[in-house]
């Protein structure tokens, strides 16, 4: 696989000014609607608008494209 050099993720505006990523509780753990490729995303698409619609807020899908390397752990 390339290196991830973009990440897309879907998001909501929580309270005016602040934001939160959207998530889905699977089996008891909370999954982030986060990929790295736009198929990704587009699978994740129909729950984002369920989601949308569920809570009555404006969900946003963005791209984060700017690659810092912050730690590197293990070798």
């Amino acid at each position: 696989m390339p290196k991830i050099e973009e990440i897309y993720a879907y998001i909501c505006e929580e309270e005016p000014g602040e934001e939160g990523l959207i998530a889905e509780r699977i089996m008891g753990t909370w999954i982030p609607f986060v990929g790295a490729d736009m198929e990704r995303m587009e699978s994740l698409r129909e729950m984002a608008e369920l989601i949308a619609k569920g809570s009555g807020k404006k969900v946003t899908l963005v791209k984060f494209s700017t690659r810092t390397e912050m730690e590197i752990i293990g070798g």
